[in-house]
Formats: structure tokens, sequence, C-alpha cells
């Protein structure tokens, strides 16, 4: 995880882009199905551990809210802060999140 110890406390990082890369993002998240759906169970450890797994694979993701709508805007903003990732967009019922892969040393 994006997680620093501070003082026995775990700090997540969020991540910061810039507008040109927010639009760049925007352009291919377009081409790109949700992956993964907030269901009935929310946002859970579970569900932000599939989170992680595909931010790592992928880079850019889509999430789906087929449930929790009337929070989605709340629950993309948690989503991001705990994986570390910078919350591209929300429309409709679908958030993207984007994360670079870390390279290699």
């Amino acid at each position: 995880m994006n997680s620093a110890p501070e003082n026995g406390i775990f700090v997540c990082l969020k991540l910061q882009i810039t507008s040109a890369d927010r639009r760049r993002l925007r352009g291919k998240a377009q081409l790109l199905e949700p992956v993964l759906k907030v269901g009935h169970n929310g946002v859970s450890e579970a569900f932000l551990a599939s989170v992680e797994v595909e931010l790592a694979l992928h880079e850019l993701i889509k999430v789906k809210f087929t449930d929790f709508k009337e929070e989605k805007h709340e629950l993309s903003e948690k989503i991001a802060d705990v994986t570390g990732s910078a919350l591209v967009q929300v429309v409709g019922h679908v958030a993207v999140f984007y994360r670079p892969k870390p390279r290699p040393q």
C-alpha cells in the first residue's frame, strides 16, 4: 500500500495529477469497461484489495456503482485515499482511478 509510518500511525499518500494529465486520462478511460462493481457489500476490505490488484495491473481502471449510488462521490474519494490513487472523474455511476505502476529500480 501507499502508506508511510508516521509516529506509529499510517498515513495514506494521495496521488496528485495535473489538469492536462486528467484530460489525457479521461480520453483513455472512454475506451475502458468497468473492471469492478460496488455492490451491496459496499467498499469493504476485500473490495479495496481488488482495487489494489487492478491498479497494479492496469494503472487506469473504471469502477461501477451498482449500489450506493447516492454515496458514489464520497466513496470514490475514500477509494482514492486508501489506494493512493487519483480520482480522475465520476461520470454517471462510474468512477475512474489512476495510479502509475512503480518504476523498477
